[in-house]
């Protein structure tokens, strides 16, 4: 057995009715590299089961303490059914992007059921009018619980259900399946051991805690750090219903670089930031609901060690970003995100990058699970604006990749919301395309986000403009150098 991190609980605590907490993906194949033109069905369900022993993911299922006094722990499934996690679908005739995208919200809005290993995968067929993709491509839709991998983690166990060619790799084996029962009066005894050490951990805690305020009152002092303490409250605030809405926007990379070097210092994560402030800005805007001041983006960050790479579960800190949505040049803009970054990571280092998974691991499961729930029935959630949105980055694999021969051409990524924050982007990097692009995906509530196509458009349109006002000084510059032409 082995028993979840604090911040991995902390996942399952915050699953309220409508905020399931998986995250996931859709990738798209084109099945006429596979050495038959076609991938079937079973060679999927085949490959999965000759891999199943290479991730903790696939078999592993949670054993609750009695009367929630600990931390849960992963078991073995003794009763894993493959079958059960891998379904086969197809999208109704026309079979276009938008159905894909519809299908994808109602299968990422339904939570995971709790006494099954926390993952499904769906198999989707019919994606025969989604432009730009060839006939007969097909979709996997994955679904993992928060608890069970983040972004990170994810990348990896996308390496293992993948080849680097279109032979797929025969693994063969068949390690013993140890299956340990849960005992709960080992459970109760592990809890009640770990009773006695939170007074130590919590003075060890406020030590840390002691110096990160020593650390942030001389960052301030020195104007290290810009105030994001007046955050605005937009449409993306408030309940979050339990329907979803998924849509994904593809820029070149190359672009992206582009426009990222005209700046010193702008990385490609300042750009993306800026084209998400665009986009709010340009879709609050046109619903007469842009506020004055500059809306707030939460952007984790991965805390792991280079030990602790290989790892499973969570290991991310917080940071603030202020997206300036309050101006509107948008080189201006990205000028003034590259700053808010640098402050808001000078802010995450002065307080400490791990604080917030060495707190998850102080507190008490069921405290925690008690305060999350007592906030959200009482209002308090909904009262508190910690930040607008969420924009993460999720590295792709830096190669081409395959399954059951078929190549991989695209993919989007699905996030969670959280409490009172109904809409979460990601940034997806990939060589997909032979030339790499990145890939600009969103989850939102539909009740806040009914029209995800004109957002992405609103996107889309931030780029261009970036784009444009970014690049035209460069394009001017090599008119004015082009050589002229001397007649013989």
């Amino acid at each position: 057995m082995q028993q979840l991190s604090g911040q991995d609980a902390m996942f399952l605590h915050a699953e309220l009715d409508g905020l399931p907490q998986h995250i996931g993906g859709v990738s798209i194949y084109d099945q006429s590299t596979a050495p038959d033109g076609k991938v079937r069905f079973k060679q999927i369900l085949a490959m999965l089961e000759d891999r199943v022993h290479l991730s903790p993911i696939f078999r592993r299922k949670l054993a609750f303490v009695p009367y929630n006094l600990g931390r849960p722990y992963w078991v073995e499934d003794p009763d894993f059914d493959m079958e059960y996690h891998v379904r086969h679908i197809a999208l109704p005739k026309p079979g276009d992007w938008r159905q894909l995208c519809i299908l994808t919200a109602r299968i990422h809005s339904q939570p995971l059921r709790r006494d099954k290993p926390l993952w499904e995968l769906y198999v989707i067929e019919g994606l025969n009018n989604v432009e730009g993709y060839p006939q007969g491509c097909f979709a996997i839709l994955l679904k993992v619980h928060h608890c069970a991998m983040d972004g990170a983690t994810g990348t990896q166990f996308m390496n293992i259900v993948h080849d680097l060619t279109p032979e797929t790799r025969q693994f063969n084996e068949n390690p013993a399946w140890v299956v340990e029962r849960p005992s709960k009066a080992r459970m109760l005894g592990r809890a009640y051991i770990d009773a006695w050490r939170k007074p130590g951990q919590i003075i060890d805690m406020a030590r840390e805690a002691g110096g990160a305020l020593t650390r942030i009152r001389r960052g301030r002092k020195e104007k290290a750090y810009r105030s994001v303490e007046d955050k605005q409250s937009t449409r993306f605030q408030g309940k979050i219903s339990r329907h979803r809405s998924v849509e994904a926007c593809k820029f070149d990379f190359e672009v992206i670089r582009q426009i990222k070097n005209t700046q010193p210092g702008t990385t490609v994560n300042d750009v993306m930031l800026t084209i998400v402030a665009g986009g709010l800005r340009k879709y609050l805007d046109s619903k007469q609901e842009l506020p004055a001041e500059s809306l707030v983006s939460g952007c984790p960050i991965d805390v792991r060690s280079a030990e602790e790479r290989a790892a499973g579960g969570n290991m991310v800190g917080f940071m603030n970003v202020a997206l300036r949505t309050d101006i509107e040049d948008p080189v201006q803009r990205m000028i003034e995100v590259h700053e808010e970054a640098l402050s808001a990571k000078s802010y995450a280092e002065a307080l400490g990058p791990r604080f917030a998974v060495d707190l998850a691991d102080v507190m008490p499961g069921n405290v925690l699970s008690l305060a999350i729930r007592t906030a959200s029935a009482t209002g308090l959630v909904e009262s508190n604006v910690m930040f607008n949105t969420i924009v993460t980055n999720v590295p792709g694999a830096p190669f081409q990749l395959y399954m059951c021969g078929a190549e991989l051409i695209d993919s989007i990524s699905l996030g969670p919301l959280l409490p009172n924050v109904g809409l979460f982007h990601i940034v997806y990097s990939s060589v997909q395309d032979k030339k790499g692009s990145i890939n600009l995906s969103f989850t939102a509530c539909r009740d806040m986000l009914p029209d995800p196509a004109f957002y992405a458009q609103c996107l889309r349109e931030a780029h261009d403009e970036l784009r444009d006002a970014a690049l035209a000084p460069l394009k001017r510059t090599r008119k004015r150098k082009k050589p002229m032409s001397t007649g013989s």
